[in-house]
C-alpha cells in the first residue's frame, strides 16, 4: 500500500546554505569540548560535544562501548577511545576520490563483530571516471588487514555517489547508491547506481534478492544517504534527496520506506508525484533539507525518543524528528525540526551504546561555515 504523502513547507531559508555571522561562530567558539547547551522547553537531556576538530565525518560506529570508529571524508578511518580522538588513523584510504560531495564514505561493523573482527566501509575512487566499491577488513585494533572487496565499479561522480551501508535485522548488508547525476540509470536493472543493493556480508548475493543474480533490492533512487529499519521489525527507513534545479525543481527530499523489488520513480516521478507501479514517499521536504542519514532511536534511555526516526539535514541546519505509529509503524503522527541543534551542516546521526544520540557536523565540507572546534560529534545526553 502505497503510505500517505506529507508536504513540510517550512520556511527556514534552508535553500541555501545559511550564511553565519561572526556572532553566530563566536558563540560556536565559546562552547569547550565538555560544555553542556542547554534545551529550553525539556529538562531531562542535553547536547554536549564529545570530539572536535576532525574533518568531515561521514560515518559512525561503536566496535564495543568505549571505542568509536569515525570516517572522515578525505580518507581516513579514525578512533576514539573513551571521548579521546587518537592521532593516528586506523586506515587511510590512499585511492579515495573527495573533490566535492564524494570521499570516503559508508562505514559499518559486522553483527559478529566479537568473533570476526569485521568491519565495512564504502569509498569513492578514480580519476575522470569514478566508481564506488565496498571493502571489509579485519579489525586490528590499531590497524586493518585482509582487505577483501565485496562489490566495485558502482557508477559514480563528484556528485550524487551514495553511498551509506548498514546490517539489517536480516544478517544481510545494505548500500545505497547514487544516481552519479545521470538520472536514467536509476531505472536501468543492470546498472548499479540509484539503487539500495543487498548483498551477504561475503559479497554474494543472497538468493532471496528480488531480481535473479542481482544485488539490487530496490530502484529508482536520486542519491539516498540513511536507512534504518524500525526497532524488532523489517520495516526498512530511507531518506533521500531530491532535485537540486538541474534535474528538477528545487526540494523534494523524501523519507521512504523501503520494500523488495520496488521502484521508487526517479527520475520519472519527484516530488509528491505519482506513477502506477512506483511508490510514492512516506514524506516529502521542500524547500530542501538534505538528508544525509537516518536512525531509529531504540534504548529508550531518553524515554520521549523511543522508537522515534531521526536523520541530519545539511542543507536544513539541524536534525528532523520523526515521530510514528507504535501500532503501526507506516504511519507518521508527526514531525518536527529538533530544539537545541544550532551547529551547522549535520550529516550522521546513531545511537551509542550509552543509548545517547551522536550527530556530526560537515561545516568542513566545502558548503558551511567552520566554527572553532569543526567538525564535531556532538551527542544528546539524558541528565
Amino acid at each position: 500500500m502505497i503510505p500517505i504523502i506529507f508536504s513540510l513547507l517550512i520556511f527556514f531559508s534552508c535553500s541555501k546554505p545559511q550564511k553565519q555571522t561572526s556572532a553566530d561562530n563566536k558563540e560556536k567558539e565559546r562552547l569547550s569540548s565538555k560544555e553542556v547547551v542547554s534545551n529550553k522547553g525539556d529538562d531531562n537531556y542535553a547536547i554536549e560535544t564529545y570530539v572536535e576538530n576532525l574533518e568531515v565525518p561521514w560515518a559512525i560506529a561503536w566496535t564495543d562501548k568505549d571505542r568509536m570508529l569515525v570516517n572522515e571524508r578525505p580518507g581516513r578511518v579514525r578512533i576514539v577511545n573513551n571521548g579521546k580522538l587518537q592521532d593516528a588513523p586506523l586506515l587511510e584510504v590512499k585511492e579515495v576520490s573527495s573533490d566535492a560531495e564524494e570521499g570516503l564514505m559508508g562505514l559499518c561493523v559486522d553483527p559478529n563483530y566479537n568473533e570476526n573482527k569485521f568491519i565495512y566501509i564504502s569509498y569513492a575512487y578514480g580519476g575522470s571516471k569514478l566508481f564506488v566499491k565496498v571493502v571489509r577488513y579485519k579489525d586490528n585494533g590499531s590497524y586493518l588487514s585482509g582487505e577483501k572487496i565485496l562489490i566495485d565499479k558502482i557508477q559514480a561522480a563528484h556528485l550524487h555517489a551514495g553511498c551509506r551501508i548498514k546490517f539489517g535485522p536480516d544478517g544481510k548488508l545494505y548500500i545505497t547508491t547514487g544516481d552519479a547525476t545521470d538520472g536514467k540509470i536509476a531505472q536501468d536493472l543492470n546498472n548499479l547506481g540509484g539503487k539500495i543493493l543487498r548483498i551477504n556480508s561475503d559479497g554474494s548475493i543472497p538468493e532471496d534478492n528480488p531480481f535473479a543474480n542481482s544485488p539490487v533490492w530496490s530502484y529508482g533512487h536520486r542519491n539516498p544517504q540513511g536507512i534504518d529499519w524500525y526497532p524488532g521489525s523489517s520495516i526498512l527507513f530511507e531518506t533521500e534527496h531530491g532535485p537540486s534545479g538541474f534535474d528538477g525543481p528545487g526540494g523534494g527530499d523524501e523519507v521512504n520506506i523501503i520494500t523488495k523489488g520496488s521502484n521508487y520513480g526517479w527520475p520519472l516521478v519527484s516530488h509528491s508525484g505519482s506513477k502506477e507501479g512506483m511508490v510514492s514517499p512516506l514524506l516529502v521536504f521542500t524547500p530542501a533539507e538534505a538528508p544525509g542519514s537516518a536512525m531509529f532511536y531504540k534504548s529508550g534511555v531518553i524515554p520521549q525518543f523511543k522508537n522515534n526516526f531521526f536523520f541530519g539535514c545539511l542543507r536544513g541546519r539541524g536534525i528532523i524528528r520523526v515521530v510514528v505509529d507504535e501500532t503501526n509503524p507506516e504511519k507518521v503522527l508527526s514531525y518536527e525540526k529538533f530544539k537545541g541543534i544550532d551547529f551547522g551542516r549535520i550529516r550522521e546521526v546513531a545511537e551509542g551504546p550509552d543509548g545517547a544520540i551522536y550527530f556530526s557536523t560537515s561545516n568542513k565540507d566545502g558548503r558551511g561555515n567552520p566554527a572553532s572546534g569543526d567538525d564535531r560529534i556532538m551527542r544528546i545526553v539524558k541528565k
